[in-house]
């Protein structure tokens, strides 16, 4: 039981750290309204991660194009995580470019990708941010600790303060997800 308890305790202390930093409510709500941006400018909004933030990457976009609490049009919104395509491109390419490539073939200006990584260093990642820069995307990183090289290069860059294991970061990832998401829905219109 205390076995638990410890690890239930120390997932309420990263959230209540989250929390007591004012600087990340703005952050949220500058991201959620760039996301409006390219909504209402009729873009899209392109999610990436690897692992467990692929999981929430995906997450993100089926609940923009499905439904999170309210019924509502969809809005344009996809993950980078077709097999086929990540493992053509993998293979004949590197892992490193698995991103990248598909930003660089349907990303547009205007769009927004959504980079996830808890260190903020995978390479592939990184990779896919660059090219955004590039585009012109709007950058939206999540990410733990200090945010890695990859901060510097978001538009917005949401930290979440912790840096011992990742499983903690990607916990607090999809609560940010889920408020962005309700955010949108609550100003979508």
């Amino acid at each position: 039981m205390d076995f638990f308890k410890s690890i239930l305790n120390e997932t309420g202390a990263v959230l209540e750290d989250f929390i007591s930093n004012p600087e990340n409510f703005i952050l949220l709500e500058a991201a959620g309204n760039k996301i409006i941006e390219s909504f209402r400018n009729g873009n899209k909004i392109i999610t990436c991660g690897n692992g467990g933030s692929m999981s929430d990457a995906m997450h993100m976009a089926e609940e923009l194009t499905g439904r999170f609490r309210d019924d509502r049009p969809p809005l344009p919104a996809i993950a980078i995580s077709d097999p086929g395509y990540l493992t053509c491109t993998a293979n004949d390419y590197g892992f490193e470019q698995v991103f990248s490539r598909f930003v660089e073939g349907v990303g547009k200006k205007g769009d927004t990708l959504v980079a996830i990584s808890t260190s903020g260093n995978s390479p592939n990642i990184l990779g896919a941010v660059m090219t955004a820069r590039r585009k012109k995307l709007t950058v939206i990183g999540l990410t733990g600790s200090d945010g890695g090289k990859m901060a510097e290069f978001c538009d917005v860059t949401i930290r979440v303060p912790w840096s011992a294991h990742s499983d903690r970061i990607q916990e607090m990832h999809i609560k940010i997800i889920h408020a962005l998401i309700q955010y949108i829905e609550e100003n979508i219109s």
